[in-house]
């Protein structure tokens, strides 16, 4: 395996904090979330960052790569055109499903609008291994795979979360991400060790690490990008560093941005994690405690028992070769992963084996998320339903699972509530004039012309 590319510290490129992320000191480089990108109209803030020598990577979170079906190719597609378009050396993807049903199942097509976990199995594995081979062969540059967070646990679990990453980089030669709030999240909500997660990963294989902060609720740790790095988070971090020197670390934040001062004071704090965990020390395997350092070993040792596993993957090390044997676990997935997300979105009941309170708790939180991303994609939504947007919403979420994007969604909603007779007078005129636009057979022009004719109609319905 070839030998990472060196990043250094990195912090997530938003359009609400782009100019605080150019003006940072110290950042080497930028992940930009790829479906937000358009190749032939990038930011202008990527591009002067690009111009200064600062590397951009783009980040997908729609692939699915988890998912029973194979890779969409319109998709992987896109995220190639964005790789080349940024001249990034690398693009990255999670190890997830985020849609199921379809013709494996001979049911409805369902969107989750979030990354759900995949289950640690042989099948699983399988499946992925065929998806991760696909995006590489598609892809102009190296693919990296992030490990999740996730708040339910899959019963009949077959390998722990090392053993399934150190098996996926194994057969297929990805790189890695590894998210370490992740881990933390995985370690409140499921009980597994971060510390045994990470004594079993190929640490050879690692692209970059990524680093977030979250908050906890009645004993649920939630993933949200929102709040500050915790202490525990940045313990694995240093768990992590004292294993093996990350190519690069980078911090992410999506929501409730703070001053940038607060996101250089993350930064150095990232920093001074790293710097300190250079000393030469070993974990013990529980999670926060540490063990003097071994006088007779190497804490860097190859972790690798058996040589060097990742040099040269195997494409027949995993049986693929027999496509009755591939179709038949693809079915298998499928059919777990349709059960499990139509009791999240459609309010079916829970499959054997799961824990019905978790499920309700992700549930709640992917109807929350739905609400939010398009109260973002469409933000004159909440403008025209006002306090009623949000109870609305996620009283149509509860009947009407997301069959296709964000935007479908929030054209969906609109049709719902029109049809229903909500909302009443001047607001339903707005609605219904917001989504005759929207839904229009060709996308709206950008003409200043065409603009402002747009803004001076949608003024004259406020009126």
């Amino acid at each position: 395996m070839r030998e990472p590319i060196r990043l250094g510290t990195g912090i997530g490129w938003r359009p609400e904090i782009a100019e605080a992320v150019e003006n940072l000191p110290g950042v080497d480089w930028v992940e930009a979330v790829a479906e937000n990108l358009c190749p032939g109209h990038l930011p202008e803030s990527l591009l002067r960052l690009r111009e200064r020598g600062v590397t951009v990577v783009p980040h997908g979170v729609s692939l699915g790569l988890g998912g029973a079906d194979r890779p969409d190719e319109a998709r992987l597609t896109a995220l190639a055109e964005r790789a080349e378009a940024l001249g990034s050396p690398l693009v990255t993807e999670h190890i997830a499903f985020v849609r199921a049903g379809g013709p494996l199942t001979a049911s409805p097509l369902l969107e989750a609008g979030h990354l759900l976990p995949v289950p640690r199995t042989r099948d699983a594995l399988r499946v992925l291994c065929e998806n991760v081979r696909a995006a590489q062969a598609a892809l102009p540059v190296p693919l990296a795979v992030e490990n999740i967070a996730a708040l339910v646990s899959w019963p009949g679990e077959e390998m722990t979360e090392g053993q399934f990453l150190y098996d996926l980089a194994d057969r297929t030669g990805v790189r890695l991400l590894i998210d370490v709030a992740n881990l933390h999240t995985n370690h409140v909500n499921r009980g597994e060790d971060p510390a045994e997660a990470l004594g079993e990963l190929p640490v050879e294989a690692i692209a970059y690490v990524h680093v977030a902060g979250g908050f906890e609720r009645d004993g649920v740790w939630h993933d949200s990008h929102a709040h500050p790095v915790p202490r525990p988070v940045l313990d694995i971090l240093a768990d992590l560093a004292s294993r093996v020197t990350p190519p690069g670390v980078l911090l992410e934040r999506d929501e409730n941005f703070p001053a940038p001062a607060e996101l250089e004071r993350e930064l150095t704090s990232i920093r001074e994690t790293l710097e300190k965990a250079e000393a030469p020390y070993r974990t013990t395997g529980r999670y926060g405690q540490r063990a003097a350092p071994d006088p007779h070993g190497d804490a860097l040792a190859d972790p690798d028992p058996h040589g060097d596993a990742l040099a040269d993957p195997d494409p027949d090390s995993d049986a693929l070769a027999d496509p009755d044997d591939s179709l038949a676990s693809r079915q298998r997935v499928a059919l777990a992963q349709a059960a499990l997300l139509s009791a999240l979105v459609a309010g079916t009941p829970a499959p054997e084996g799961f824990d019905r309170v978790r499920l309700g708790v992700q549930a709640r939180a992917l109807a929350a998320k739905r609400a939010d991303v398009v109260a973002k994609v469409a933000p004159e939504l909440p403008e025209i339903l006002g306090d009623g947007y949000r109870p609305a919403f996620l009283a149509y979420a509860r009947r009407h699972p997301m069959t296709g994007g964000y935007r479908r969604d929030a054209l969906d909603f609109a049709g719902h509530l029109l049809l229903t007779g909500l909302p009443e007078g001047a607001r339903a005129r707005r609605l219904r004039a917001w989504r005759l636009e929207r839904s229009g057979p060709a996308p709206l022009s950008e003409r200043p012309v065409a603009r402002l004719a747009r803004a001076t109609r949608r003024t004259l319905l406020r009126r």
